[in-house]
């Protein structure tokens, strides 16, 4: 089979784990990235089930356990900051919501980067303005770069991908979660320990204050509301909204929202999954987020893009026709897919109570999080799904 030339657009997780396995199986990754450079914030993500078996296969676990964000489990805070429940990382079997392996997308991204860019081609500040298929090859159109041809085009580049709607239109369904999630890192103080703490305020509102292992805190701020398009708004006009949103929210929340005239690393976005009735079309795929966004709801993300990159990769390596590949890649990934988008729609609104009286009541529940009756409810809700795929051998390591 003669050398594939990929291009794989986004350089967050899914695009280089991507490039990674596609340079094992002897084909020759370039990756655009629209930002001027690796982009090192974020909150924290997680890996597991595998996603985890995906790292040990690459080597790269051990180089993430160094550089977990250590956070103890999950504490939940009345107005006054008093602690009314705890969910330790150890409770729920390990698979509650602080996971064993807790990393900030940053360094996570590095930790990517570092293994791939001696033998990865790297194309930053620049990203695909035209496809053109013209038999066996793509000719790729860049905003800033030459034109380029390259054999197969991965869009890796977000629930939000631009190359996605060159090529499939309105194709992808985004299903809202009827929630919007505000990012970005604030200054560490002494009160911040190495417990995660959220806060619910009436109006189905909250605050989730997490410690990270760089010496800050990483704030979400996170409110109900139907799709209004907010996340099409600037950045200041995004902050705006937050600052109106929460007003009266108590708490720590006017240290975050004061938080918000500094912050470096603000991400605002509606909460949803993206469903496609298909992950492929002629010489262009998607993986991770692009293809099958599941939403932060899940907590499977992360664990997604690095299996979906592994079996697309694995999958180009066993096929000489590209087609023959890309059905494979759905038909291994779908199932696990599907379970990990099994998210509940009334999640975010337990989540989020509307009212004092409901906000109550889910402390009294939480309180009581390994009780066998609760710890059934809560392991529906408040973790991710059990693992619907078996990972075939590719014959690499």
């Amino acid at each position: 089979m003669a050398e594939r030339n990929v291009l794989i657009c986004g350089a967050s997780i899914a695009g280089p784990a991507l490039a990674f396995w596609l340079k094992r199986h002897g084909m020759r990754p370039v990756i655009v990235e629209r930002a001027p450079e690796l982009r090192t914030g974020g909150q924290s993500v997680d890996v597991r089930g595998a996603g985890k078996e995906v790292l040990r296969r690459m080597n790269l676990e051990q180089a993430i356990r160094a550089r977990t964000t250590h956070e103890a489990g999950l504490a939940f805070v009345d107005p006054r900051g008093r602690v009314k429940a705890r969910i330790s990382s150890e409770a729920l079997d390990g698979k509650g919501p602080t996971a064993e392996l807790e990393i900030l997308r940053g360094e996570f991204a590095r930790v990517l980067y570092d293994a791939t860019r001696e033998d990865t081609e790297y194309l930053f500040g620049d990203r695909v303005a035209s496809l053109t298929e013209t038999g066996d090859r793509v000719r790729v159109g860049f905003l800033h770069g030459p034109e380029r041809e390259f054999d197969l085009v991965i869009a890796a580049d977000g629930i939000g991908s631009k190359t996605r709607q060159l090529v499939f239109g309105d194709e992808a369904r985004i299903r809202s979660l009827g929630l919007y999630i505000a990012y970005f890192t604030i200054p560490r103080e002494p009160s911040d320990d190495n417990w995660a703490r959220w806060y619910n305020a009436p109006g189905s509102r909250s605050l989730v204050l997490r410690p990270d292992n760089v010496g800050t805190t990483r704030a979400l701020l996170t409110f109900l509301s139907p799709p209004r398009g907010h996340e099409r708004l600037g950045q200041d006009e995004q902050k705006d909204v937050l600052r109106r949103v929460f007003a009266d929210a108590g708490w720590q929340v006017p240290r975050a929202l004061a938080g918000l005239a500094e912050t470096t690393d603000f991400y605002f976005e509606a909460i949803g999954q993206v469903r496609m009735p298909r992950w492929s079309r002629g010489r262009v795929a998607l993986v991770g987020d692009a293809a099958y966004c599941a939403s932060p709801i899940s907590g499977m993300g992360t664990s997604l893009a690095l299996v979906g990159a592994y079996v697309l990769a694995g999958e180009l390596s066993r096929h000489a026709d590209h087609a023959e590949a890309f059905a494979a890649y759905e038909r291994v990934m779908r199932p696990y897919v599907a379970q990990a988008q099994d998210v509940p729609s009334v999640a975010p609104r337990l989540a989020n109570p509307k009212t004092r009286a409901g906000i109550a009541l889910s402390h009294t529940v939480l309180r009581f999080a390994t009780a066998p009756g609760v710890r059934q409810l809560l392991g529906r809700l408040l973790t991710p799904p059990a693992e619907a795929i078996v990972l075939p051998d590719y014959g690499v390591s």
